[in-house]
């Protein structure tokens, strides 16, 4: 279309909302992406993708610590969280990079500058030297994302106290690091620091760790940081943080609710995130927003204003990249007339790439129960996995929650070696409606972990073999 007007304005280039942009290009609208920043949003830039990179670096450190077992014989080795943080960024790049070839490729145009909603399709968009122009778009997606919380009792100012961002940044692993938080970002971090020699202690108000998954996996990893030197505290509540010339005093209730003190180098402050919807002009163009902030959507992701759409963490529901990716797709299919089929909330998989890793979809057994499912609950451990003992990872467990009545999955929790791979196959097996049986049933390359998928199924049957 001429000059700046578009069949769709996306506003946010994280993973919703790029998606979002290139998808409608293939349906051949005219799309605009607004971002001031690079390319990619939090997931790419300062989340996702370089958390994973350090993982992965950490993973590589704990296997030179027992590398003996396997004939790597290295004397005084070292190890350095610099060099990791910059592969770290390098990754970064080339995967922001990665979308800038795509809007290329599919003809989207990148509008960079801050964009705020002006009312009428028009959105302003503001250039980092002060310059601003206005686009009109058919079609205006809000995908501004979200960013981390701060407590009342804990302001972030990523050089004592960090958010994700500030722990992503580090060159040099400090000796003591305090986490307040033990959901995926808090059990991340804590993996990552650890491994690079760092005393980490982590702080969470509920009574057990990694809350939003089954009872049963957060025991366990609970208990396999511990064994690695982590202290954790549950159904403690953080108090205070004093910050001193060279680090932080803080305090906190524990489970007796007695007061404790602690000095450390630095703070996490990993709590949980907020959506990005003030100062965007939601007010101007009459987006109704939630008590919390999050603009309001129907199931097609439409806003309370005709043209207008909301998706990934600023629309609400689970706060993860692959919702908001799906959720651009169905979107930009609803406004181009192609209907996708809605979001399906409640098979939304999570992921925490901790190690060992952790990922679940669908119900946990209190869960089950609670809703008055009839179940029987099956558990793998991987210790009977030949890939698993070969690969010398054998710790953890696959465990299928299934309904006696009609053998549906109503949760699948895998702890362990490549969980967070393992987990799309019983995705997949629940938007299909699959039973237990099917699962089983559908043949398992030997030797490999997905075997555990079919293991898992067995024993929620209640004839697993390996075990």
């Amino acid at each position: 279309m001429a000059g700046n007007s578009f069949d769709l304005i996306v506003l946010g280039s994280g993973p919703g909302g790029y998606v979002a942009a290139i998808r409608g290009a293939q349906l051949g609208l005219s799309v605009a992406c607004v971002e001031a920043a690079d390319l990619g949003g939090v997931c790419l830039n300062i989340g996702c993708i370089p958390t994973k990179a350090l993982l992965t670096s950490a993973l590589l450190v704990n296997e030179m610590k027992d590398g003996e077992k396997h004939g790597i014989i290295a004397k005084d080795v070292t190890y350095d969280l610099g060099p990791a943080q910059e592969r770290s960024r390098r990754v970064v790049k080339q995967m922001t990079g990665g979308i800038g070839h795509l809007f290329k490729k599919n003809k989207v145009t990148h509008l960079k500058g801050y964009g705020r909603l002006q009312g009428g399709g028009k959105v302003e968009v503001s250039a980092e030297d002060g310059t601003k122009t206005v686009a009109t778009g058919k079609h205006v997606i809000i995908a501004t994302g979200s960013r981390p919380r701060d407590l009342p009792v804990l302001k972030i100012d990523e050089d004592r106290i960090w958010s994700s961002t500030g722990a992503l940044m580090q060159t040099e692993a400090p000796k003591s690091l305090f986490i307040v938080g033990a959901g995926a970002i808090g059990m991340e971090f804590a993996d990552v620091y650890a491994s690079y020699g760092t005393k980490v202690t982590i702080v969470e108000a509920a009574d057990r760790i990694l809350p939003l998954e089954d009872a049963e996996v957060s025991k366990f990893v609970e208990r396999t940081y511990k064994k690695r030197g982590i202290d954790v505290h549950t159904g403690a509540f953080f108090q205070s943080a004093d910050i001193k010339g060279d680090g932080v005093t803080v305090t906190y209730k524990d489970a007796k609710g007695e007061l404790q003190s602690l000095d450390v180098d630095y703070v996490l402050s990993a709590v949980g995130r907020v959506p990005n919807s003030e100062d965007i002009g939601l007010d101007a163009a009459g987006v109704k927003t939630d008590e919390r902030g999050f603009v309001v959507v129907d199931e097609q992701l439409r806003t309370s204003v005709p043209g207008v759409y909301a998706i990934g963490d600023v629309a609400g529901n689970q706060l993860l990249a692959h919702k908001a990716s799906h959720e651009g797709i169905v979107c930009v299919e609803y406004l181009a007339g192609e209907g996708h089929g809605t979001v399906d909330y409640s098979n939304v998989p999570n992921c925490t790439y901790c190690h060992p890793e952790v990922a679940s979809i669908g119900l946990t057994e209190d869960q089950a129960k609670e809703a008055g499912h009839d179940i029987e609950v099956g558990k793998f451990p991987w210790v009977g996995s030949g890939r698993a003992v070969a690969s010398g990872h054998s710790e953890g467990f696959v465990k299928v929650i299934r309904d006696k009545e009609y053998s549906e999955i109503l949760g699948a929790h895998i702890v362990g070696p490549h969980a967070t791979e393992l987990i799309a196959e019983f995705v997949v097996g629940r938007h299909l409606e699959s039973t237990v049986e099917e699962m089983e049933k559908a043949m398992h390359p030997h030797p490999t972990l997905s075997e555990g998928v079919a293991e898992g199924a067995l024993a929620a049957l209640g004839r697993a073999i390996h075990i």
